[in-house]
């Protein structure tokens, strides 16, 4: 008895194509390779642990054909053997060990990528390598960061872990250092064109504390800069200790802003009860003589940070205050109306705040 070696999977008649490769017209090393790979394949299928008289030699298969055309025959499996369970010899056809090797290497590709999109979480490195962007890892983050600086890249929750080093590598850099004192010389050429003032006292400047004032980067160290999701209680719990270092580029802005006889006003997202260990933490490292300082009460935190930082300069325009400008490390501090007459950012890609 003789069987086609066409079998049929629902409707649709296919050819057992793991049964059917002749390794004739290949090369030695190819054949070995194509039909190990063969080998592999259908062991992970389970057929191995099959009853020896329906196992397939493989080895033997591999190593013991003619240099041209053939009909080799193997056992198959028992659920096309006979009724009473003796062998059926199949006709092996021709295809050639190439043919294989492609529909192998396809086969393999197309199972990397259909993982690769279940396991990976999306991220926009994910997009720039599927499209063939030549794109490295390092001018990926850099472009990353440089996005949110710009705020085109919005609501992010944490760094993305490929790019956490990145980061790292940069918040605690000679770089950082040098754009965030770009930015005060910024700020220092800008009041040294714009500023008529009119010594009514109601002349004024507003910053921002953390990471602006003060660095929060020793906490971020041990909390995978960025890379790990926000613990409120966790950082609360670092600012009462009040040990902050202070940003020394804004330092020395904060007292040459002062001097000029312009008013203080400090506006930050911490909440009301760390009023006390902000306090001790800024004069401890050489702050003093601001106007006032604001931070959430509970009414506050039922607001998104852009609105209370615009209501806070509402209320201070609606006392006659002139405000020449903001320096601030989020868009949400500085962006919302009433609006300053500029805004200064400085860098942080470390965490966003809405």
């Amino acid at each position: 008895m003789r069987v086609s070696p066409l079998v049929t999977l629902g409707s649709v008649p296919r050819r057992r194509l793991l049964d059917s490769v002749g390794c004739g017209s290949a090369s030695r090393l190819l054949r070995g390779l194509v039909c190990k790979l063969k080998s592999r394949w259908k062991q992970a299928m389970g057929w191995h642990k099959r009853s020896p008289q329906y196992s397939y030699d493989f080895h033997s298969y591999c190593l013991n054909f003619s240099d041209g055309p053939s009909y080799d025959h193997i056992h198959i499996p028992p659920r096309v053997a006979n009724s009473n369970n003796s062998s059926i010899s199949l006709p092996l056809s021709n295809l050639s060990c190439m043919q294989m090797a492609k529909f192998l290497a396809y086969s393999l590709i197309i199972s990397h990528l259909l993982i690769g999109l279940v396991s990976a979480d999306w991220n926009i490195l994910n997009q720039i390598w599927s499209k063939g962007v030549g794109s490295n890892l390092k001018n990926y983050c850099e472009s990353w960061r440089m996005n949110v600086e710009l705020n085109n890249i919005r609501g992010f929750n944490v760094v993305p872990q490929e790019c956490v080093e990145h980061v790292r590598k940069y918040m605690i850099s000679s770089q950082y250092k040098a754009d965030s004192e770009r930015a005060v010389e910024e700020v220092r050429l800008y009041l040294s064109r714009c500023c008529t003032l009119k010594g009514d006292g109601k002349d004024s400047w507003i910053f921002d504390i953390d990471e602006t004032l003060l660095s929060t980067i020793p906490y971020y160290k041990k909390h995978g800069f960025g890379g790990e999701k926000l613990n409120a209680t966790s950082l609360e719990a670092w600012m009462k200790q009040s040990n902050a270092p202070a940003l020394d580029h804004t330092l020395e802005l904060f007292h040459e802003i002062k001097n000029r006889g312009i008013k203080i006003f400090l506006i930050s997202s911490r909440k009301e009860n760390l009023r006390s260990p902000t306090v001790d933490n800024l004069v401890k490292v050489g702050y003093h003589g601001w106007t006032s300082l604001s931070m959430r009460g509970l009414d506050d935190e039922l607001l998104e940070v852009r609105k209370y930082h615009s209501k806070v300069r509402q209320q201070l325009v609606d006392e006659g205050y002139r405000i020449w400008g903001i320096v601030g490390d989020q868009w949400s501090s500085i962006e919302g109306l009433p609006m300053a007459k500029r805004t200064f950012k400085l860098p942080n890609s470390i965490y966003y705040i809405a």
